[in-house]
């Protein structure tokens, strides 16, 4: 955690996470590399959203992430995915949404790893931690985001929408935008992000049985390598 008043954090590495969905084993045994590759030096994580849902320990993961967010030498961005936005839609759109999250996205995961039998019982803090999930983050030189970007549109004039769910036509345009893009939401069933000019897409289908990655950047524009838990 960083005080305000205290100086900007400056961090040696970025560390961009892609789509966790409760797979704890993973997401842990990747933090312990770059934890391990950034050895002392200050590291700013992106998690790129779709933290809960359809794998066994949301709980788990959430609480992990939290706790990540307490340590010194690391600045933690946490952006919400479609998932997270499905969840809080529950508390204000019905019993047809629920149906929908439990059924057809895997809330009914998320639901089993806290032992609960509601929403309601989903701890207030971990509720209130999705509550405040950013849609996006621009580091000056990378678009960080969760599904991507309308390539149409100015960066600074995307919609909520579009940014948790977007898949076409972002992920067919080559077009270059005002920023290299990071994004995840779209499994790639081979298992390995998909690097283009435009943009990288970290979902690796952690839990559909790959791997889970993160993208390594120090300062150029590009991952100077990738990591995998």
């Amino acid at each position: 955690m960083h005080p305000v008043g205290s100086p900007p954090f400056t961090p040696a590495l970025t560390f961009a996470i892609g789509d966790v969905h409760g797979c704890v084993d993973k997401l842990r045994s990747l933090l312990w590399k770059c934890e391990s590759l950034a050895a002392d030096a200050p590291a700013r994580y992106v998690f790129v959203g779709d933290y809960i849902d359809r794998g066994p320990d949301t709980n788990e993961t959430i609480q992990t992430i939290i706790d990540l967010q307490k340590k010194e030498r690391a600045e933690v961005i946490c952006l919400r995915g479609n998932h997270e936005q499905i969840l809080l839609d529950c508390f204000t759109d019905g019993p047809e949404q629920l149906a929908y999250w439990a059924l057809a996205n895997g809330g009914a995961e998320t639901l089993r790893s806290y032992g609960a039998e509601s929403i309601h019982d989903i701890p207030e803090t971990h509720l209130a931690w999705i509550r405040s999930l950013r849609f996006f983050y621009d580091d000056g030189k990378r678009y960080f985001v969760h599904a991507g970007v309308d390539p149409e549109v100015p960066l600074n004039q995307q919609s909520e929408h579009d940014q948790l769910w977007i898949r076409e036509p972002f992920l067919l345009s080559d077009k270059i935008l005002e920023r290299f893009i990071v994004h995840g939401h779209t499994p790639q069933r081979s298992g390995l992000p998909e690097l283009r000019p435009n943009r990288l897409n970290l979902d690796t289908a952690a839990v559909y049985g790959g791997k889970l990655t993160a993208a390594v950047f120090a300062d150029k524009l590009l991952p100077v390598k990738f990591l995998t838990g």
